[in-house]
Formats: structure tokens, C-alpha cells, sequence
């Protein structure tokens, strides 16, 4: 029986998996394009500016993991670089399933995950879902499918950041914020595409609206078996600098 302390065996089990595995996940998005000014105020140095600014949003049903049973997940990334290198910047990330993913996805690799209410379903030629926090349903997707890709477009590595506030209520972070490389693979098993509507209403804990989509490049429905490749930290960044982007991890309260 597994205890609070675990044993070599346990531990061994637990890293031996090595990847996190996604089988059979349905994915609902769209690339949109928006304007460069606003990719440069939610960039945090030192990622760079994306030679073209836009981003990705999904909204995804995992039906098995090989970290347990499966759940649905969303996501908005923009596009940006680092290093001269092209990759998505993750604003945010919600989750149906707290307590157990919350240390793979936040903890291990530093994405922005956050409890709430996911939908998707696909019927016949008609894609939809939404996501909705504190009674704001704050996006919503629709996709009228036309057509099919053999594969999408590549979207490159993800870029993170991991640091630990201070315990002393003090601005700033017990030790050093870290920036890091991660990567998901997917091999695609259909993807399907057509006119895409998105919908993000204004939401104080989650502020998805201040993304202005200014054209959809491509709306889709794919699914894939998806694999999060291990990460690799690249170095540690100025923690003051990074500060006032730290709480895309959480509600903000400020008193």
C-alpha cells in the first residue's frame, strides 16, 4: 500500500515512465493572428517578439493518459521567441482536474493551470466548446468543418518559466526563476478544418479577452496521440523582472 513516503520501488515506477502520454486526444482550436504591441506587454523578457504576432488556442478531451484516467484541458499561447529560436509563450491553462494534474502540468513543468469548467463535443460537421471560471464563460470556439490536412503546421517548443514566491510575503521569489525548454509531440491521426468563430468575454481572473484576434488563420479538429517530451531548463532569469507575470498562475487578490 502507498504511503506518504514512497518507497525505492514506487519511485522507480514513477520515473521510469519518462513521458507523459495522451492517447487518442481530441483537440478543438484556432491559430489566430493579433497585434504586435500586444504580444510585446504579455512577453516576459526574455523571450523575444515572434517574427509574425499570433498565437493558439485549444480546447482538448484527453480520454487516457498513462498517468491515469483522462480529463479536458484548454490553452492560450502566443507566439514568440527566445534566442532566435520560434516557440509559444503559454498565458493559460485551464484544467477540470485539479488535484491530480496539477503537480505534472504546474509543478514539473510550469504551466499555468487553474481549475474549471471544460466542454467539447464534435457533431457530424460542427465543432464547439467552452470554458468557464467563476459563472464567466470566457471563451467559447466554434468550428464549421469543410475539409482535411494530412498534418498541422509545427508549433515548436514551449517556453516556461518555474520559480517559488517567497515565504516571507516579501516581492519576489524564494531562489532563483528559471527559464525552460519543453516540447509535445503529436502524431496525428485526422485533423479537420474549416471557418472558426471565438468568443472571449471580459474576466478578471482569467483575461482572455485582452488577446484582440485580429484574423483566424485556420480552425480545427484533430485527433492525436500526444507525447510531453522531458523538459530542460536554459537558465536563470531576473526574478524582479519577471515578477509582474508570475500571477497568470493564479486568482489575483490585491487587498
Amino acid at each position: 500500500m502507498m504511503g506518504f513516503v514512497k518507497s525505492k520501488e514506487e519511485l522507480d515506477g514513477y520515473y521510469g515512465l519518462g513521458v507523459r502520454e495522451f492517447i487518442d486526444a481530441k483537440m478543438l482550436g484556432v491559430m489566430f493572428e493579433t497585434r504586435m504591441e500586444i504580444v510585446e506587454r504579455l512577453l516576459p523578457p526574455p523571450l523575444e517578439l515572434p517574427d509574425a504576432a499570433g498565437g493558439l488556442i485549444f480546447i482538448a478531451e484527453y480520454p487516457e493518459t498513462n498517468l491515469g484516467p483522462g480529463y479536458r484541458e484548454a490553452a492560450l499561447f502566443i507566439r514568440c521567441k527566445y534566442q532566435g529560436e520560434a516557440g509559444s509563450y503559454c498565458l493559460s491553462m485551464p484544467i477540470d482536474s485539479f488535484e491530480s494534474r496539477i503537480y505534472n502540468g504546474r509543478d514539473i513543468f510550469g504551466f499555468p493551470k487553474k481549475k474549471a469548467e471544460i466542454h467539447v463535443e464534435k457533431q457530424g460537421q460542427k465543432a464547439r466548446g467552452w470554458v468557464e471560471r467563476h459563472g464567466v464563460r470566457f471563451v467559447e470556439v466554434s468550428v464549421e468543418l469543410s475539409g482535411t490536412l494530412p498534418e498541422m503546421p509545427p508549433q515548436g517548443p514551449n517556453f516556461l518559466f518555474k520559480g517559488s514566491p517567497r515565504i516571507d510575503l516579501q516581492p519576489g521569489f524564494d531562489g532563483p526563476v528559471l527559464l525552460c525548454r519543453h516540447q509535445t509531440t503529436v502524431e496525428m491521426k485526422s485533423v479537420e478544418i474549416g471557418a472558426a468563430e471565438v468568443v472571449l468575454r471580459e474576466s478578471q481572473d482569467d483575461p482572455w479577452a485582452e488577446i484582440e484576434i485580429t484574423n483566424i488563420n485556420i480552425g480545427f479538429y484533430l485527433i492525436s496521440d500526444n507525447t510531453m517530451q522531458p523538459g530542460r531548463v536554459l537558465g536563470e532569469i531576473d526574478g524582479d523582472a519577471y515578477l509582474p507575470y508570475y500571477f497568470k498562475m493564479t486568482d489575483f487578490f490585491s487587498g
